[in-house]
């Protein structure tokens, strides 16, 4: 049995669902709290970090270690393909939906709207609401640039950098935040990777307290 120890809330955990999905791969599910892990998967993982993979009694955790695994384990449907030159274009899109993304737009906004909300009964702060937005219209800015070139975010072909940007982009549009009639392209880009069967699980995800945008299970927006 495959495990995957989770939370709905995590971007990265989201893009392993989706990249599982994409591969046809039966998997099961354990929901933790992103902000406080179970003394049980603290001792799986010390780093006390989301997503955790298990399976025959193996574990391997960490958003990287778990992806690269499954596209070297997983051989059908492949999402980091091409030559060299286009793997690593990928894999630097990855890198900046995983890290900057999450760092620019995810934590300011998700942590003053969700964390402080609901774990430290603390209200927002205005102006930390107001960057991520702010950074949040950077990055769109960059995926419409893209995407009104290209198909995808990588090229001709969907990758494992449009689901890095989509499971980022699928919280964010739960909170109703992405002014999605401003770009155009990537909205259109978006409607196209959530409508995959791979999304369907995603777009049920739900944040306890918080109703999800009208439209964010909407495929046709």
């Amino acid at each position: 049995m495959v495990l995957l120890v989770h939370s709905s809330l995590s971007p990265h955990c989201r893009k392993i669902r989706i990249q599982m999905s994409e591969k046809k791969m039966l998997y099961v599910l354990k929901e933790e709290n992103l902000w406080s892990l179970s003394k049980d998967i603290m001792k799986i993982n010390p780093a006390g970090e989301l997503p955790i993979f298990i399976f025959d009694g193996n574990i391997i955790a960490g958003n990287y270690a778990i992806t690269e695994f499954l596209e070297e384990t997983y051989t059908q449907n492949r999402l980091i393909t091409g030559n060299n030159k286009e793997r690593a274009e990928i894999r630097r899109l990855i890198d900046w939906f995983d890290n900057k993304f999450y760092r620019e737009v995810y934590q300011p906004l998700i942590g003053e709207k969700v964390y402080k909300r609901f774990i430290l009964h603390q209200p927002p702060e205005a102006k930390r609401i107001k960057a991520g937005i702010n950074n949040l219209r950077f990055h769109l800015e960059y995926i419409d640039w893209i995407v009104e070139r290209n198909n995808y975010l990588a090229g001709s072909s969907f990758s494992l950098a449009d689901i890095s940007a989509a499971a980022e982009l699928s919280i964010i549009d739960y909170l109703g935040d992405v002014p999605w009639e401003e770009y155009i392209n990537a909205k259109l880009w978006y409607s196209k990777i959530k409508s995959r069967p791979s999304f369907n699980e995603i777009l049920n995800d739900r944040i306890k307290g918080i109703y999800p945008s009208k439209h964010y299970a909407d495929l046709d927006f």
